[in-house]
């Protein structure tokens, strides 16, 4: 599948890979320099494949509340929260962000390569009868992302941007269209929006070449998958598939701050509730590498200094900011301290490395 941006990623000469079934880009003009811009300055990135699934109806709160784990009750309209759903045997279907756009209107946000398995586990679990509505294939999404971001967006909209805080979002005109969401529930640690639009009611092309337009006076860079890895990595954020997935719980994720399990329903509660009251057998832990020219890679296994085998890498490479290998795994229970020592397998060579909390860079 391709996203409405496809075009213009082959115009820029793009590397394009295939992710979660999309044909996306994975760099421009190389990583490190889109990792930089977007720390430094401004970059911006085609996150269309995305998916988009309303839940609508009288019932609408009662079926997000059975099928996600956070606290939807707390939202507003103009707000948003992350959030994940999972299976009844606590393991994560997917994490997801949750936008109330009114008392009977809700927006999932998932992830790429799950949308329809997604689609079709909401449909299942529809114990509340709401109006559960995929949208994916109609919405465009740009995160325009960096510390110089919001004055790039701000020349397109008369929306008062200060007044969107994070994890919040508001509706607006924007490059001369109506009806554009506009959110700060960024990816990357950085200030920055995420834009939705409808491509039927809008030109997508348009509203990337006037945003390319507004932030050339900070150097704007197009930016791929690769260097939106890089970034959240460096933020110590999961990535599904990598660092969660069917077979991870919420609680040895490090996601038990969001999972509300006084909530009299919830899909997978009995089982979230028995994992709660038993010690953890594994967590999911940062690290940053001794020596800055070892990098980690995702399956490397993880030994104690001992030399026995207490975990796997479920995330890594090089932190850009830092120079320096980081990476995200799970280990015993015992060893999930900040500075406990470590030895990663890089090709059966053990390599030092210390248990760091994320975020490896402090914004």
């Amino acid at each position: 599948m391709k996203t409405a941006f496809y075009d213009i990623h082959q115009q820029l000469n793009a590397k394009i890979i295939d992710f979660g079934g999309f044909d996306m880009p994975v760099q421009y003009s190389g990583i490190q320099k889109e990792h930089l811009a977007v720390r430094n300055a401004v970059g911006m990135f085609d996150v269309s494949h995305m998916g988009e699934i309303y839940i609508r109806g009288d019932n609408a709160l009662k079926a997000v509340q059975y099928l996600t784990i956070n606290d939807a009750s707390k939202l507003y309209p103009g707000k948003a929260q992350y959030s994940c759903m999972c299976y009844e045997d606590g393991g994560i279907v997917d994490d997801l962000l949750v936008y109330m756009i009114s008392e009977d209107n809700y927006l999932l946000v998932v992830n790429a390569s799950n949308i329809e398995k997604d689609y079709q586990w909401l449909l299942k679990n529809n114990k509340y009868n709401a109006d559960i509505i995929n949208v994916s294939d109609d919405i465009c999404l740009l995160a325009v992302q960096g510390p110089k971001a919001p004055e790039v967006v701000q020349k397109l909209t008369d929306t008062d941007l200060s007044a969107i805080k994070f994890y919040t979002f508001q509706y607006g005109s924007l490059a001369g269209y109506d009806d554009i969401m506009i959110s700060a529930t960024g990816y990357t640690g950085e200030k920055g929006f995420e834009l939705y639009f409808d491509k039927n009611k809008t030109s997508p092309e348009k509203i990337w070449n006037k945003l390319m337009e507004a932030g050339q006076p900070f150097d704007i860079q197009p930016a791929g998958l690769g260097a939106r890895d890089t970034l959240r990595l460096e933020m110590g954020l999961p990535l599904y598939g990598n660092d969660i997935g069917a077979e991870t719980n919420p609680f040895e994720a490090k996601l038990g701050w969001i999972t509300k399990l006084d909530k009299k329903e919830l899909v997978g509660k009995e089982a979230l509730e028995e994992i709660k009251s038993k010690p953890l057998r594994r967590k999911l832990i940062g690290f940053k590498m001794k020596e800055k020219k070892k990098f980690p890679r995702k399956g490397y296994p993880i030994h104690s200094e001992s030399g026995d085998a207490v975990g796997e890498v479920t995330s890594g490479g090089l932190s850009i900011s830092l120079g320096q290998g980081i990476g995200m795994g799970y280990v015993r229970t015992d060893l999930a301290e900040e500075g406990i020592p470590i030895n990663l397998m890089i090709r059966k060579k053990p390599e030092a490395a210390e248990i760091t909390k994320p975020p490896f860079i402090k914004q």
